[in-house]
């Protein structure tokens, strides 16, 4: 099984900003980035919630 080269992913990333701009991109991007900053911080407050459980059933 062949990989993908170097250029054959660069024109993609050509067609793909030609279809969609830069503007559109860079919006679907920082979309992305504060959507998994969110499922991150939801992910670690999950922790800290059941690490409290935890604590609370052990003193009893």
């Amino acid at each position: 099984m062949m990989g993908i080269s170097v250029w054959q992913l660069l024109i993609i990333l050509l067609i793909v900003v030609m279809l969609f701009g830069t503007k559109r991109l860079r919006g679907l991007g920082s979309d992305l980035g504060s959507a998994i900053s969110g499922f991150r911080k939801s992910v670690s407050d999950g922790e800290t919630t059941a690490q409290a459980e935890t604590v609370k059933q052990e003193l009893k």
